[in-house]
C-alpha cells in the first residue's frame, strides 16, 4: 500500500506537469506565459508530494536517484511507468478540451536535440539530487523553488532547438498531445534524458561523500 501511494503521488505531478504544458500550448496566452506557467506547476507539484515519493515525476529524474542510491533500482520500472501513464492521461484530457493541433513538422535538428536535452535533463537532475537528497541540504525549504525554475531556464534557453521535454514521460505525451508525432525524435529525446539523469547520478556521486 505504501509503494502504491507512492506511485500514485508520481501519477499525479506528472498529469498535473504535463496537462499545464499542453493547456498553456493550446490556450495559454503567446510570450513568456508556458515557460512560468510549467516552472511553477513543477514547483508546486514537487512541494506538494516530495515528502511521499520523492516528488520526481520524471523517469530521468528517478534513474539519477537510482544511480545516487537515494531511490532502490527495483523501483524504477514502476516509477517510470506511472510517470508515463499521468502525462498521457493529462495528454488525453487537453485533447478533449480542444481540438488536437496537426501535427507539425520537426522544426529541430538532431544536433539540437542532443545538446539541448542533454544539458538541461542533466541539469535538472543534478539540482534535484543536490537539493532534495543530500544531507547537507536537508530540510532546506527552497528545493522546489530550484527544481522548477531548472525546467523553465531550459525552456528558455533551449526551447527553440529542441523539444525542451528533460523528461521521457513529457515526450511521451507529446505524442498523444500531437505537438510531435515523430517516433525518432521522440526516440532520441528519450534516449538523451536517460543518459543525461544517469550521468547526473554519477557527478552526484563523484562530489558528494553520502
Amino acid at each position: 500500500m505504501e509503494c502504491f501511494k507512492k506511485y500514485l503521488v508520481e501519477f499525479i505531478g506528472a498529469f498535473f506537469l504535463v496537462f499545464t504544458i499542453g493547456a498553456t500550448a493550446a490556450f495559454g496566452g503567446p510570450g513568456v506565459i508556458a515557460p512560468l506557467a510549467i516552472g511553477f506547476a513543477l514547483m508546486v507539484m514537487v512541494y506538494a508530494g516530495g515528502y511521499i515519493s520523492g516528488g520526481h515525476y520524471n523517469p530521468a529524474v528517478s534513474l539519477a536517484a537510482v544511480v545516487r542510491g537515494a531511490l532502490p533500482a527495483k523501483e524504477w520500472l514502476p516509477y517510470a511507468v506511472f510517470q508515463i501513464l499521468g502525462g498521457v492521461a493529462a495528454a488525453f484530457v487537453v485533447n478533449l478540451l480542444g481540438a488536437a493541433p496537426a501535427c507539425p513538422a520537426v522544426p529541430y535538428d538532431i544536433c539540437g536535440v542532443i545538446v539541448g536535452e542533454v544539458l538541461f535533463t542533466f541539469a535538472l537532475c543534478y539540482v534535484v539530487l543536490l537539493t532534495a537528497t543530500s544531507s547537507k541540504t536537508a530540510g532546506n525549504s527552497y528545493y522546489g523553488l530550484a527544481i522548477g525554475s531548472t525546467v523553465m531556464v531550459g525552456a528558455f534557453a533551449v526551447g527553440g532547438i529542441c523539444m525542451g521535454a528533460f523528461n521521457p514521460a513529457v515526450a511521451i505525451s507529446a505524442l498523444v498531445l500531437g505537438s510531435c508525432c515523430c517516433w525518432k525524435f521522440v526516440c532520441l529525446t528519450v534516449i538523451m534524458n536517460l543518459v543525461a539523469g544517469a550521468l547526473a547520478g554519477v557527478v552526484y556521486k563523484f562530489l558528494n561523500e553520502d
